[in-house]
């Protein structure tokens, strides 16, 4: 009877460090696991920093190309009323928001806006 038990009891010690052993082994892949998927993250940032990157290059070529000198700030705000209008804000509420007159923001929207008109047209023609 006692050599039962130190039997049991010397093999339930094994199994407990064959436990510890693998969950020591599943901890190390779940931590390649988790280091390969940070080093995947990384990649695809700077991947996304480059193209960032080439593409202010590729703004400022054009911008000296056609001659257009916007400060950083009248760039920003351009932006920001361009984004107002293309969520469709209306554009008193935009001109309100941007302490600008309309006529001042319908002659800064007038190159980006196109009428109903036009597109109602060229989805008929298809």
């Amino acid at each position: 009877m006692e050599w039962i038990l130190a039997i049991l009891l010397v093999a339930a010690v094994i199994l407990l460090m064959m436990s510890f052993a693998k969950g020591r082994q599943a901890a190390k892949a779940e931590q390649r696991e988790i280091d390969m998927i940070h080093l995947t993250v990384m990649d695809e940032v700077e991947q996304l920093q480059k193209q960032i990157r080439n593409l202010e290059l590729d703004l400022e070529i054009i911008e000296k190309n056609a001659g257009i000198q916007l400060s950083s700030k009248d760039r920003v705000m351009m932006r920001e009323i361009l984004d107002l209008y293309k969520r469709n804000y209306s554009i008193e509420s935009i001109a309100g928001q941007k302490k600008l007159s309309v006529a001042e923001l319908e002659n800064l929207l007038s190159p980006y806006v196109t009428s109903k008109e036009e597109r109602r047209k060229v989805a008929n023609e298809v």
